[in-house]
């Protein structure tokens, strides 16, 4: 599995950030049952650069916490059985699956574990279960997809021991 991780936040860190990208990933990949080898992206920014983002690619003008963008069309989430039809869902020089692309903002991560009580490591983890489930074709605009992509997130975090109590 590849993993790409970008870091353009411009300040510390204050958690070891890429184990729990790695982590998180691979319990998502593995919670989902995908039968592929995948290739994912995540970058780090401040509020700054995804309020950039958000208004280029939403047309929303404000920052957000995540940003998800798929690569693959699902005819229903976590369905694989479509993907070999199309040769460009693969790498052609990995053979791995790209599922897309995940952009976090690490401003958002300091302020939601400050506003929800929880630590910086459980709201990172969370956004990335958060934005993984979004590239395997899960969403949350209607409630029953809302409760059911919730209960996903914390099945994945909780196999990881990372809980709301940390």
């Amino acid at each position: 599995m590849s993993v790409i991780i970008e870091n353009e936040y411009e300040k510390n860190l204050d958690l070891d950030y890429e184990k729990i990208i790695q982590d998180v990933v691979e319990e998502a990949v593995n919670f989902v049952q995908c039968p592929y080898e995948c290739e994912v992206s995540v970058s780090i920014v401040d509020n700054e650069a995804i309020h950039e983002l958000n208004r280029e690619t939403r047309e929303i003008d404000r920052p957000t916490d995540v940003l998800s963008f798929p690569m693959l069309e699902y005819t229903e989430p976590a369905n694989f059985s479509d993907v070999e039809e199309d040769v460009s869902n693969f790498n052609p020089d990995t053979g791995e699956l790209i599922l897309g692309d995940i952009v976090i903002s690490y401003d958002k991560v300091i302020a939601q574990a400050e506003e929800y009580g929880h630590s910086l490591r459980r709201e990172f983890a969370f956004l990335v279960a958060h934005s993984m489930l979004h590239l395997f074709g899960y969403d949350h605009m209607e409630e029953a997809e809302r409760v059911e992509m919730e209960e996903k997130q914390e099945i994945i975090l909780k196999n990881l021991g990372i809980t709301r109590n940390q």
